[in-house]
């Protein structure tokens, strides 16, 4: 004791030890020593050593401060000593170090030469580091820690809650392992948080931060042992967002617990947390004077509320809280802070941002959104006041993109708001006497800030995003560029704007407003042919495009290069081919001549080579470190994403793979077509089967009813039965009984005809109400039969058994028709000779005359008329030859398909459509030939009045006659 007297007081006989010499003699005595005093007091020495020889200390005393800590349990001093000690050479904070020195050497001579702070701070880092891996090389130190943590007493608690604190900062995922497996090993430090005391409770805190970090399987487990009651808990008693660091531990806690893990988010949503929030975002009427605390917590709270509904996490979950978030009052409140005056920048910017996380898909919040107004005279619309400091360069930066991103969220998958945002710039709904949000984005899309114009243009992008209707409405919007002139398409403006840019000054060009002016034109134009016409239809844009992409510029133009490939791109995929001068070929031709195929590919690749092209398609939010830098937006780089690849492709094609393309896009429609038409056949199908089957079930679970019902009635008649058997026996009986009992027998016997008249009467009833319930089974046996029998007709009725076999039904008839039609035109063929071979003869028998020459005129016309009689006869054997052919198509293909009802019907109404015709046509002939006949009858009664001998029909049939009869004679 004398010894620990002399070193603690500074006094020496003799000469001064040193440092490792006295560290030295300390471990051993508590190695050695047998009365607890004495080890108390060398590791109370130890301790007070730990921080000015920390290298000592921790490389000879660690392993007997595990010793004290393994064997005297009993003892809460020396324990705290223990752990203070190892806590001390393990830290690596800064206001635990400000008394480092160089580590001693080895040897034991101690140099006191100070080191520069940052190596010192190095130094001790690695120091710690190195104590954290000797000390949990054995997990069983770790475990020793968490059991001591049981321990009540502050003086060993509190530094156990240190130490641990200390080994997760230095090795966290190790420790982490240890405590994961360690029994009830979370449990014990969450048990911390309902500590009385607020010491340990605020470290324990800190050591739940250390200890939740990156490691989803123990922020489970922390989730589950009732984290967010106790945290929101402990929020609310410290004053919410004016608490003070308190506060801040707690919220940096549940952001650990609740980012990126998707299952304590959704324990979180389901639980009644998300309202407890709604108090945190009150504000006052005076919110100036807020302090740096309050700030920086209400901040942290912000972030709490983002993290729920990031656009990161998945959609359903994401709009289940936006649903909550707007049921509870949490988004009102929200822009409850938006329009308060007096917020601090950074909450405004923060708030802004949760806003727009809130809003964006969900199409309540965004229509709540829409309808909040600012507390001005007159009122405005909170877009419309956003929007004016977004074009406001006097802004800060990070408010200006805040803005931004509330407007593209605002309008994120919401047809409707973009539709209201549209009409703002259309001529029949301007207001000269207030101020749009059209009116503003315009402002900024034609203003001398060129952030302002990149904002603007991207803003506007976001009102046309997968909207065709929007774009074709934008084309409508007129714009009043000076007195004097006509007004322009705000197309053929930002196209103006562009070129004129690049005439003037080509270095002191706004790169910024070019590429947001590039870009808005692409969004607009793509997927919108009508806009990729109205783009073309001015003759100097094309070769402002052709010009930019040919030449050769510096890395700040190649960006611009680029979007003008991918502007002309866009104008060849989407091309309608309305202009003759700017067809999808001739653009292609034009490419290859001046600019070169493979130049052009190799110039559109320069926007995904970008380097703040990735940095842009990582996440929705425009986060840029400088205005510099905002160039590119997130959903454009979807976009580019999605034409680079089809570009190229179409500008390698040619004109037949396009048409080759396009015949077999239009196959594969027809195809879906049908397959649509089937698959509703087989929906209908389906669901008559479903109810049939449903139906069926229903009268069954009826029938089984039923039957249960006709067997407890049997059972019952059966008992009467029984019990009239045996009154009938006992009447029997009492019959043959002596005759001196006949006065009471007969008595007897009259009651019990009573009661057996009664009984018949019942059993007459039972036999009714059975052949009724006999009769009603037979009703539901029939019906269930009728089901069954509908089921199966359906069944087959799907399989077109029975309308194949109408189908062959009509085909037969229309066979039929078409043979009598043959039968017809051969007919009519016989008629038409027979009518040729009269007009011959009459035109050899006629004389010359001077009307001779009228008359050969009228036979010439007449043979014309009878060669195009002939002409439509052969027409006619050619239809009758193709509705042959048809017939046999449509036979071979109702024996192969029978299941293909729709195509057979299909073939009947051509078949039918084709009789049809064939009847028109042989009207037509028949016609033909009656006005043959007559004029064939005129012919011939003007030749008789020119005094020609003309004969009949019945005078060349007598002569034809006669001739024969020669010709026997002859023979004769």
């Amino acid at each position: 004791m004398n010894f620990l007297r002399g070193v603690i007081a500074g006094q020496a006989a003799g000469p001064q030890p040193t440092g490792a010499d006295t560290i030295q003699k300390l471990c051993d005595r508590v190695a050695s020593s047998t009365l607890l005093e004495d080890r108390r007091d060398a590791v109370r020495a130890l301790k007070s050593l730990s921080k000015k020889y920390r290298l000592e200390v921790g490389t000879q005393a660690m392993d007997h401060l595990i010793n004290i800590l393994q064997t005297d349990r009993s003892d809460s001093e020396i324990l705290g000593y223990a752990l203070d000690t190892l806590y001390n050479i393990i830290c690596n904070d800064e206001e635990e170090e400000q008394d480092a020195v160089t580590p001693l050497p080895v040897s034991g001579k101690h140099k006191n030469v100070s080191a520069p702070d940052e190596n010192a701070q190095k130094q001790a880092d690695d120091l710690g580091v190195q104590f954290t891996d000797t000390f949990i090389q054995d997990p069983e130190h770790v475990t020793l820690i968490l059991s001591l943590l049981e321990e009540f007493d502050f003086h060993v608690r509190w530094p156990g809650v240190k130490l641990l604190t200390a080994l997760l900062k230095n090795q966290c995922t190790q420790v982490q392992g240890v405590i994961l497996v360690s029994p009830m090993g979370v449990s014990r430090l969450m048990d911390l948080l309902a500590d009385s005391r607020e010491v340990i409770r605020n470290d324990g805190l800190l050591l739940l931060q250390q200890l939740t970090k990156s490691n989803a399987a123990i922020q489970k487990i922390v989730a589950f042992e009732s984290a967010f009651e106790r945290l929101l808990d402990i929020i609310t008693e410290e004053g919410s967002s004016d608490g003070g660091i308190v506060v801040e531990d707690c919220l940096l806690l549940l952001l650990n617990l609740l980012r990126n893990n998707s299952s304590n988010q959704n324990f979180f949503k389901e639980g009644p947390y998300i309202q407890k929030m709604k108090p945190w975002f009150e504000v006052g009427d005076d919110n100036s004077g807020w302090s740096a605390q309050k700030v920086t917590n209400l901040h942290l709270m912000l972030q709490l509320v983002r993290v729920m509904v990031s656009p990161v996490n998945s959609p359903g979950a994401t709009a289940s809280c936006q649903k909550s978030m707007y049921q509870c009052g949490l988004l009102q409140q929200l822009c409850t802070i938006l329009m308060a005056t007096g917020v601090p920048a950074d909450i405004l910017t923060e708030t802004i941002n949760t806003v727009s996380e809130v809003i964006r898909g969900s199409q309540v919040n965004q229509d709540y959104f829409a309808s909040v107004n600012a507390p001005s005279n007159p009122p405005r619309p909170a877009i419309v006041v956003l929007l004016m400091s977004m074009v406001n360069e006097r802004q800060p930066f990070v408010l200006r993109c805040a803005v931004l991103y509330c407007f593209q969220c605002f309008l994120y998958k919401n047809q409707k708001g973009q539709g209201e945002i549209v009409a703002t710039l259309l001529p029949s709904t301007i207001d000269a006497n207030s101020i749009s949000a059209g009116q503003l984005l315009c402002g900024g899309l034609f203003s001398a800030d060129s952030l302002s114009n990149w904002c603007a243009a991207v803003a506007l992008a976001h009102a046309l995003q997968d909207n065709l209707t929007q774009k074709e409405q934008l084309l409508r919007v007129q714009l009043a560029t000076s007195l004097g002139k006509p007004p322009v398409s705000l197309l053929q403006q930002c196209t103006n704007i562009l070129s004129q840019g690049d005439k003037i000054d080509r270095r002191g060009s706004k790169v910024q407003t070019r590429v947001g002016l590039l870009m808005l034109l692409c969004t607009w134009i793509s997927n919108c042919p009508i806009a990729v016409t109205h783009f073309l239809h001015n003759q100097e844009n094309v070769p402002f495009l052709t010009a930019q992409i040919s030449e050769n510029l510096g890395e700040d133009e190649r960006l611009v290069q680029g979007l003008c490939a991918l502007l002309l791109g866009i104008c060849i995929y989407y091309n309608d081919n309305s202009l003759e001068n700017y067809t999808k070929d001739k653009l292609k031709q034009l490419i290859e001549k001046r600019i070169g195929k493979e130049n052009f590919v190799e110039k559109l690749c320069f926007i995904t080579k970008h380097e703040l092209y990735s940095r842009a398609a990582q996440k929705p939010q425009p986060v840029f470190p400088s205005p510099e830098q905002m160039l590119f937006d997130h959903e454009f780089t979807k976009l580019v994403k999605e034409l680079e690849g089809v570009i190229t492709k179409a500008v390698h094609k040619s004109s037949e793979e396009e048409k080759k393309e396009e015949e077999v896009k239009k196959t594969i429609e027809q195809h879906d077509n049908i397959v649509t038409q089937y698959k509703e056949l087989i929906r209908e199908q389906d669901a008559q089967i479903k109810e049939l089957k449903e139906q069926l079930g229903s009268m069954s679970s009826q029938n089984e009813q039923t039957q249960a019902t006709l067997t407890q009635q049997l059972s019952q008649i059966q008992q009467h039965k029984d019990q009239y058997n045996i009154l009938k026996l006992k009447l029997g009986k009492e019959n043959q009984s002596p005759s001196n009992g006949q006065g009471d027998g007969s008595q007897v016997n009259g009651l019990q005809t009573e009661e057996l008249t009664q009984l018949r009467e019942e059993v007459e009833e039972l036999r009714q109400q059975q052949m009724l319930l006999q009769t009603q089974l037979g009703d539901k046996d029939a019906l269930i039969n009728s089901l069954k029998s509908e089921a199966a007709q359906t069944a087959e009725e799907s399989a077109g058994g029975s309308e194949n076999t109408e189908l062959l039904t009509e085909l037969e008839a229309l066979r039929s028709q078409v043979q009598s039609q043959a039968s017809e035109i051969n007919q009519l063929k016989t008629e038409r000779q027979e009518l040729v071979r009269r007009a011959e003869a009459a035109s050899s028998d006629t004389v010359p005359s001077s009307d001779s020459s009228v008359d050969t005129d009228k036979v010439g016309e007449l043979e014309s008329r009878l060669a195009a009689l002939t002409t439509e006869t052969e027409r006619l054997k050619g239809e009758n030859k193709g509705l042959s052919e048809s017939r046999a198509d449509l036979e071979q293909q109702l024996a192969s398909a029978t299941s293909t009802v729709a195509i057979l019907q299909t073939e009947k109404e051509k078949l039918q459509t084709d009789v049809q015709e064939s009847k028109k046509e042989q009207d037509d002939l028949l016609m033909l030939l009656a006005d043959q006949d007559q004029k064939i009858h005129s012919l011939k009664q003007r030749l008789k009045g020119l005094g020609e001998t003309v004969e009949d029909e019945d005078d060349l049939d007598a002569r034809d006659e006669e001739e024969e009869e020669d010709d026997d004679e002859e023979e004769d």
